[in-house]
């Protein structure tokens, strides 16, 4: 047999090259940006359709429509600034400062054993106690004004945050840790530049449910005692029994914690780049 004929040979015998779907980037996520809008407009139009035609009494739930002239007399009197001023900075600081003590406290737990046998087990006995159980509490230690609601806000969001962090230290690929210390980097480049990239993704799907128990923290608390915020604007049209605007407090809550998760969206974006 000649060269020619095994080389022929082998080229009959190799297998046939064929696409493979799910190889590489068959599973990353491609956004369809029509989609979220087009859910929305769908579900607005029923609901407006079923209140005109009489579907769903306008006591039980008002149209849409009536909600929106309810927010514009909110914006024309200028209470939607001063109502949503206090909300945003109540969450602000309390979410800030719950998210800033629980990523610190996670980290200690997923990177040291002391303080893991010490804390851990303070945590979980904590966490499943009702935040808002507390806020009488709050209110004898911190008074009736804004330090009762922030701490509420604060502690409610700590503790979700530990529990995430640490969780994502504990699933940090430890090949990639082995790795790094053959090649003889210190405890603190590890944890700099493998540990906490790695918890990354963890503590931000933290964020994520943190800052939406954040959001029903500061509506509880808001209608205790406050003058001014989207939680004391929702109770005072229940106690009108005006719907339409408790509708448009509730979509104002809504749409804040639209714009929340678009800010964590790009947050992600921007620390997990290394993923893509």
């Amino acid at each position: 047999m000649t060269n020619a004929d095994i080389r022929e040979a082998e080229q009959n015998a190799a297998p046939i090259a064929r696409p493979v779907p799910f190889r590489g980037g068959g599973f990353v996520y491609k956004p369809v940006r029509i989609a979220g809008p087009l859910v929305f407009i769908v579900l607005i139009a029923i609901w407006e359709f079923g209140s005109d035609t009489g579907w769903i009494s306008p006591l039980v739930l008002p149209a849409p429509s009536e909600a929106w002239t309810a927010f514009m007399n909110l914006v024309h009197s200028g209470l939607l600034w001063k109502h949503l001023g206090a909300s945003l900075q109540r969450l602000v600081i309390g979410w800030t400062a719950g998210t800033a003590l629980g990523i610190v406290a996670g980290l200690a737990i997923g990177l040291f054993s002391v303080a893991r046998s010490g804390l851990q087990p303070l945590v979980s006995a904590l966490f499943p106690v009702p935040k808002i159980a507390l806020l009488p509490l709050f209110i004898i230690w911190f008074g009736i004004d804004e330090g009762s609601k922030v701490a509420t806000i604060l502690f409610g969001t700590f503790f979700p945050t530990v529990i995430s962090t640490y969780s994502g230290v504990d699933n940090v690929d430890r090949t990639l840790i082995r790795m790094g210390q053959s090649f003889g980097l210190s405890w603190t480049s590890i944890v700099r530049k493998i540990v906490i990239p790695g918890a990354m993704p963890a503590i931000l799907s933290g964020f994520r449910i943190s800052i939406s128990i954040a959001i029903v923290l500061l509506v509880a608390a808001e209608m205790i005692g406050a003058e001014y915020g989207v939680g004391a604007y929702i109770l005072m049209a229940g106690s009108l029994m005006a719907t339409d605007q408790l509708i448009a407090g509730v979509a104002i809550l809504s749409v804040l914690g639209l714009i929340i998760a678009w800010l964590i969206g790009l947050a992600e974006k921007y620390f997990l780049r290394w993923r893509t």
